[in-house]
């Protein structure tokens, strides 16, 4: 029996449920991706990009994910406020449907940007960077201004150092599977345990807040909505403020050594991206004119949510760490699957990343 990841979409059995629960003439389907979620386009009579489907493929069982009925619920208790989310339509659990369980949502209009990729070129003006930049602080600053009360009954309460703690359990396990230590990483995790700071609130976390988790739509960029929760939890908000950082790219960065990297890995084409994220950065348009350098975006994320930012060394150095291991444990999942590891090279840059914030780092 083949799981979610490689059962192959049952077109008429997922139009028929939706024109049964949805009451819609369904004209077609389109498939967006088919990662980590599979993710499908549903046009009806009226609307050529109606709706969304998505579905899990791999990881929920990991613990880096929330159940996708906790991310519908949460997307329930989005709809309606100041964050622009697409609005649930539907939950299925009949795993006959489409493999698996999965969510139906309007169609939000625009496109993301992942990381590695240039903006699209009509936004590759420096006011058009400047305003992306301001638009997601902006928006991360709304997220953590909403009331929690809604989320309590669907949203885990993790501190840092429970993140810290699930994420060298993943080391472990990711050790165990792939026969791969991590010697750096372990002695940031030592080193962030050794410094957690008191948190200064509770709010909610969307917990993958960056570019490639946002749709832009229009000429001059405006932001329509924030995607993918299923990372959602209620926590200390520089968590994700520190996360968020850690995609863009300041002047007075600077590259580090590779030698150790490129020493250890004949993967030629994963080694050219890792010396293009350590000359450019996460998202490369971070360190091209008019985008906002870090200093600005946490000025504007303090004026609107009145919150000072302390402890940036910190929460970046964490962010660093924790992107690692999510990296560590999608090459465990590969293993387990049969393949081999491909993201040692990613892992290992963001380790030498996270410890040099650590050791190097400014903190405010």
């Amino acid at each position: 029996m083949t799981g979610p990841e490689t059962t192959a979409l049952d077109t008429s059995a997922l139009e028929s449920y939706l024109a049964t629960e949805l009451g819609v003439d369904v004209a077609g389907t389109e498939t967006l991706s088919d990662g980590l979620n599979l993710v499908v386009a549903v046009a009806t009579a009226d609307d050529p990009r109606a709706y969304v489907v998505r579905r899990p493929n791999k990881l929920r069982e990991s613990g880096l994910f929330v159940a996708i009925e906790q991310e519908y619920a949460v997307l329930e208790r989005l709809d309606g406020t100041a964050v622009p989310t697409p609005s649930p339509v539907a939950f299925c659990d009949d795993e006959p449907v489409l493999g698996g369980a999965f969510v139906v949502t309007t169609y939000a209009e625009g496109v993301p940007f992942p990381r590695g990729t240039d903006l699209p070129e009509r936004y590759r003006t420096p006011s058009a960077r400047r305003r992306i930049g301001e638009q997601l602080v902006d928006t991360l600053a709304t997220i953590h201004s909403l009331d929690t009360d809604p989320f309590d009954d669907v949203c885990e309460r993790l501190t840092p150092q429970d993140q810290i703690s699930r994420a060298v359990e993943r080391l472990d396990v990711a050790t165990t599977v792939t026969g791969r230590e991590y010697d750096r990483l372990r002695d940031v995790a030592d080193w962030l345990g050794a410094n957690v700071p008191e948190p200064p609130t509770t709010t909610l976390v969307h917990g993958d807040y960056r570019a490639g988790n946002v749709l832009f739509a229009g000429d001059d960029p405006e932001l329509t909505a924030v995607l993918d929760w299923e990372t959602a939890m209620l926590g200390d908000p520089f968590t994700e403020l520190g996360y968020f950082l850690l995609d863009y790219r300041d002047e007075s960065d600077s590259a580090l050594p590779l030698g150790d990297i490129e020493a250890h890995s004949s993967d030629e084409a994963a080694l050219e991206d890792v010396r293009q994220m350590n000359e450019r950065g996460l998202s490369p348009y971070t360190a091209d004119p008019g985008s906002p350098s870090r200093e600005d975006l946490v000025a504007r994320y303090e004026a609107n949510t009145g919150i000072t930012f302390e402890h940036e060394r910190f929460y970046r150095a964490k962010a660093a760490f924790v992107l690692a291991t999510v990296w560590a444990d999608l090459d465990r999942h590969r293993v387990e699957s049969g393949g081999a590891p491909t993201r040692n090279p990613y892992v290992d840059y963001m380790a030498v990343v996270a410890q040099h914030i650590a050791e190097d780092g400014d903190d405010r």
